[in-house]
């Protein structure tokens, strides 16, 4: 039984994308950084809608390299050799365009690290004595994390990291389904549904806020729309910022196991512990005791569990489960 939260969706899948990082010539030496992890194997799943802030803000290629400044208590963006501020465009043209996240339905975004204009965090910062720090922040970056704090942002640098990689690409298409569900006309009823079938991806991220969630769907009745509908994605993804952990999954997988106690079937229960203590022990990685809970599901039609999204956060074919 194929779960309609799982990553099976009809609608694309939109993300925006630093334009180096998919192959674009558009570095300050005429140069790219493609990433074909990106490009060849998220390129699979996601649509790119790129964007290259200081080619779009009216730098040429190839062009004098900028940096991010401290001057007085602004952070400026600087051209050192020819003595340029490109504050006031690199600011206006940011404010404009991270209006394409609305325009084009973006579930996330991944950006070009160390960039004074893309980077997300540790970007060099110049002090007015030449002496750079690592507490910086790109000024496109800035104002797409200010105008949409709920939105997955990730640099390709730390997309190299498994668990932060997964962490990232389940957080998009959570997003996804989450931004599905209120886009449309929702009722409390479908509201309900959807959180019936996002309860143990919640709890995998954090426990005290899937509560909290739970409690505010109950009272959904009694509070106007608007404020519900906000205040629950802003909870949703908040839980889901939080990075899971084995013990988290452990927990889950635990919680899990209780629906099959009457089955009779205990040689599945026994193996489902072994695949938990497994996982638990680092012998295995975590697709070894969901692929066997998916089927004990599917085999003894639970049908609450068959419907979690937890159990197909993201297509297997990304294994983004094998390595964590």
């Amino acid at each position: 039984m194929s779960s309609p939260t799982s990553a099976e969706t009809i609608d694309p899948i939109r993300i925006g994308l630093s334009a180096c990082l998919r192959g674009d010539e558009v570095r300050f030496n005429g140069g790219h950084s493609r990433q074909r992890y990106l490009t060849d194997t998220l390129g699979q799943f996601f649509e790119f809608v790129t964007v290259c802030p200081e080619v779009e803000a009216g730098m040429g290629v190839p062009r004098p390299t900028v940096r991010l400044a401290k001057l007085g208590d602004r952070i400026r963006v600087i051209d050192p050799k020819n003595d340029i501020d490109w504050t006031a465009a690199m600011e206006d043209h940011a404010v404009d365009r991270v209006a394409m996240v609305s325009d084009h339905a973006l579930s996330g975004f991944i950006l070009k690290s160390k960039s004074p204009t893309c980077g997300v965090s540790r970007v060099k910062v110049y002090a007015e004595n030449g002496m750079p720090t690592y507490d910086g922040r790109g000024v496109f970056t800035a104002e797409l994390m200010r105008r949409y704090p709920r939105l997955p942002v990730e640099e390709e640098g730390r997309l190299n990291d498994p668990g932060l990689r997964e962490n990232f690409v389940e957080r998009v298409f959570a997003y996804h389904r989450l931004a599905g569900l209120f886009r449309k006309r929702w009722t409390v009823g479908s509201v309900v549904d959807f959180h019936t079938k996002e309860k143990l991806l919640l709890r995998a991220h954090h426990e005290a806020t899937y509560r909290k969630l739970g409690k505010l769907v109950a009272e959904a009745k009694s509070m106007p729309r608007a404020a519900f509908a906000a205040e629950y994605q802003q909870g949703f993804m908040d839980a889901m910022a939080y990075k899971s952990t084995v013990r988290k999954h452990t927990n889950v997988l635990e919680h899990m196991l209780g629906f099959f106690r009457k089955t009779g079937d205990e040689v599945g229960r026994t193996q489902a512990y072994e695949a938990i203590r497994d996982y638990r022990e680092g012998l295995v990685p975590l697709v070894v005791p969901v692929t066997l809970f998916s089927y004990l599901a599917i085999r003894y039609e639970v049908t609450y569990l068959t419907e979690q999204s937890y159990l197909s956060p993201h297509p297997k074919e990304l294994m983004l489960r094998n390595h964590v």
